[in-house]
């Protein structure tokens, strides 16, 4: 018995990261955001441990944070584009903060709790354009432990994993080249 499903087949071919420059408010809604947030935690996951969790940026937060994030770079020694750029980073309607967060384990061993967590990000990222929204995983400044335990509820032995950035989508944009996949896979 067969098991494809072209749909999703063809939404993987065509599927497009939407810079966070070009989304939009309305956000999801909070239910919406929520049924994005169950879709991605069904990710590969060793052991059951759930090693990740969840931190939304509101745009109230993202408001208050982002001179915060403006100030953090220039104590990093940003020049004045670096902490412009860094606070229009928060100019996203909705961001989401995947947090690695490891558990204690004798088996499961804490870089494949890691990649639980990147999971989690990619899921997420294509579950909200799957149901419509732009979306992107970008890092930056504010995934840095020392900016992320001050400001984002970031507890020590925990790192932010990926910033989704979700909101209405814009003009589709052009298509990036892609891998040689051929030139990068070998058979044995």
């Amino acid at each position: 018995m067969q098991h494809i499903d072209p749909t999703t087949l063809s939404f993987l071919r065509h599927r497009r990261s939407h810079p966070p420059k070009t989304l939009s408010a309305p956000p999801p809604s909070q239910r919406e955001l929520m049924d994005l947030l169950e879709l991605a935690a069904r990710v590969p996951d060793h052991g059951k441990l759930e090693p990740w969790r969840f931190v939304v940026l509101e745009r109230q937060t993202l408001d208050r944070l982002a001179p915060v994030l403006g100030q953090f770079v220039a104590r990093q020694g940003g020049d004045e584009a670096a902490v412009e750029k860094a606070k229009s980073a928060f100019a996203s309607p909705v961001i989401v903060a995947v947090v690695s967060s490891p558990v204690d384990s004798p088996k499961i061993p804490e870089w494949e709790q890691f990649l639980s967590a990147g999971a989690v990000c990619l899921e997420l990222l294509n579950a909200a354009l799957a149901a419509g929204f732009g979306a992107a995983w970008l890092t930056g400044p504010a995934a840095q432990p020392e900016f992320a335990e001050a400001h984002l509820g970031v507890r020590a032995g925990e790192r932010v994993v990926g910033l989704i950035h979700i909101g209405q989508r814009g003009a589709t944009p052009p298509d990036r080249p892609r891998p040689d996949v051929a030139a990068k896979t070998v058979f044995l």
